[in-house]
Parts: C-alpha cells; sequence; structure tokens
C-alpha cells in the first residue's frame, strides 16, 4: 500500500481579496434607508478588521 504524498500547504486567502469584497459590501448604499446604513458600516467594518488581521499573520 502507498502512503498518499501531502501537496503543498494550501495559500493564505489574499487580504486585498477581502477589502475589496468588504468595500464592495458599501456599493448601492445611497439607495438604502438611512437606517440601514449603520448595519452595512459594522458588516463593513469587522470584515476590513478579518483582512487586516488576515494581513498581519501573512508574513508578507
Amino acid at each position: 500500500m502507498t502512503v498518499p504524498t501531502p501537496g503543498p500547504p494550501p495559500r493564505p486567502a489574499d487580504p486585498l481579496v477581502a477589502v475589496d469584497r468588504a468595500v464592495a459590501g458599501l456599493d448601492g448604499l445611497a439607495d438604502r434607508p438611512l437606517g440601514e446604513h449603520v448595519e452595512v458600516f459594522e458588516r463593513v467594518h469587522a470584515a476590513l478588521g478579518d483582512a487586516l488581521a488576515a494581513g498581519s499573520s501573512g508574513g508578507a
């Protein structure tokens, strides 16, 4: 029986892609009711924080 050889480790997610996705969450915000803005800003802020944390642990 042969033992499978592991492939290369998975590449970490590109934090810039995460930033682009987070900022895209602001698209169309001007057309949404003002009462929804805080929730959208909080979601984008959290996603940007996650991207920042991922980028700082990437060692680049």
